[in-house]
């Protein structure tokens, strides 16, 4: 399975500035990752949803994968 990591970041004038970010080290696909992440996310900061923090979130791939 593909490793990913989700980047989130607050927009200020239109410049994202990055917040965190969080590692998915295996998801079958970049949605699950993403709403994995999301969770994740929320619960570092002891928050109930991501978008109190963050404005946007940036999923990639990661080189490297489990298989």
């Amino acid at each position: 399975m593909p490793s990913y990591r989700v980047a989130f970041a607050r927009e200020i004038m239109g410049v994202p500035f990055t917040i965190g970010s969080v590692e998915i080290a295996r998801a079958r696909d970049a949605g699950r990752a993403l709403r994995a992440a999301e969770i994740r996310f929320a619960r570092q900061h002891g928050i109930d949803d991501w978008r109190l923090r963050a404005d946007c979130a940036r999923i990639e791939g990661l080189a490297g994968g489990h298989r």
